[in-house]
């Protein structure tokens, strides 16, 4: 049994003994054959650079070059804690996990850790039940998740940029106008609700119109194609992205709602509250559960 074994073993023998929800293993070298346990295990790959690509030989002492390798391979480790963080709060956030404890084991050059993380602790979770605190979860996770498949399959096999706003209904649609028709007016309740998978093709299909979609708090489509009429000159976001972004970062300052866009380069997740800027996620930042191979 070689040392990689041993420390997966480890692993899973502490996820049993917690009732862990979930081993993540974070390492592009880590190969396994098989795995007995029945909690659902994750692999996470993120290529790092090598360590001595950053070392500077000259004239550096034994000393220096020592406590530079030590310096690179703490920052390696946390950089590692922190992508398997934020890819067990994605997991749980789409509901491939529960809440409790996340078992990571995380690799870097032939050195293995193993890391106990809560997601009751973690940066993402909170953020998300601060949103809670406006919008249902089931709401809130249904419209990420239907953010997380435009962002990864687009349209066609083109990219595609959209936003949401969700809540808060009579002040935002007080405050926007219809570009086009409105392709929700007149709609059964059942086609308009976002937490049905079914009409999940049809949202994809609006979302290549300019404008936003309009979710009331009780999960409906209300309106696609819709302009907001938001006085924006004050709001900042990450430079680079469009008038999209910025009027749903405006929109959210002048009334209750929540706004979550999708950039069309890059596929990346913004969530906006109160303005500003809660919280972004790569859609790369996803797991594979290994019980699906």
């Amino acid at each position: 049994m070689d040392n990689t074994e041993l420390v997966v073993n480890a692993a899973i023998e502490l996820a049993e003994k917690m009732g862990s929800k979930a081993i993540i293993i974070s390492g592009d070298d880590i190969i396994l054959k098989e795995i007995d346990t029945s909690i659902p295990v994750y692999f996470a790959s993120r290529k790092q650079s090598n360590i001595i690509d950053h070392l500077v030989a000259g004239s550096k002492t034994k000393e220096e070059r020592s406590k530079e390798i030590l310096d690179k391979v703490s920052h390696l480790a946390t950089g590692k804690t922190e992508h398997l963080e934020h890819i067990a709060a994605i997991e749980f956030m789409m509901e491939e996990i529960g809440e409790g404890t996340v078992i990571g084991i995380i690799e870097s050059k032939k050195s293995y850790a193993i890391v106990v993380h809560n997601l009751a602790d973690n940066y993402i979770s909170r953020i998300l039940k601060e949103c809670e605190q406006r919008i249902m979860s089931d709401i809130l996770r249904a419209v990420l998740k239907l953010a997380f498949d435009i962002s990864n399959t687009g349209r066609e096999g083109k990219q595609v940029g959209t936003a949401f706003i969700i809540g808060d209904i009579e002040e935002v649609m007080n405050r926007s106008h219809q570009m086009i028709l409105n392709p929700y007016a007149g709609q059964a309740d059942e086609d308009k609700a976002i937490m049905d998978r079914k009409n999940w093709e049809s949202i994809k299909e609006f979302a290549q119109l300019d404008g936003v979609f309009i979710i009331s708090d009780k999960g409906k489509v209300e309106a696609a194609g819709r302009y907001l009429d938001v006085d924006a000159r004050d709001i900042s976001v990450e430079k680079g992205l469009g008038g999209r972004h910025v009027s749903a970062a405006a929109i959210t300052r002048d009334t209750e709602a929540i706004a979550i866009t999708v950039s069309e380069s890059g596929g990346v997740i913004h969530i906006y509250m109160d303005g500003k800027e809660i919280l972004h996620i790569e859609s790369t930042e996803r797991a594979i559960n290994l019980r699906r191979r």
